[in-house]
């Protein structure tokens, strides 16, 4: 078990959102999966935007953001769009 800010994309910032929003380990960000914690940390940082929830999904895959797919990176601002 090792700290959220070990993962890519999460940084310190990000890691006190998580954690605050109940997602405690690099595990529990992979088990709970990138949607129901985004919306977690979004209850915490109303905020949290589109690149926010690319950087969990690439820490979930373990991979820069950057790295993500197009059609990934779609379906996940379709879902961050329906949140409204």
């Amino acid at each position: 078990m090792g700290a959220l800010s070990e993962m890519p994309n999460i940084g310190k910032v990000a890691e006190k959102t998580l954690m605050d929003a109940g997602v405690e380990s690099p595990e529990a960000l992979r088990a709970m999966g990138t949607r129901e914690a985004f919306i977690r940390a979004r209850g915490i940082d109303p905020g949290a935007c589109l690149h926010f929830l690319y950087a969990l999904e690439g820490a979930v895959r373990n991979v820069r953001k950057s790295e993500l797919p197009a059609e990934v990176k779609a379906e996940l601002r379709a879902f961050f769009n329906a949140l409204g």
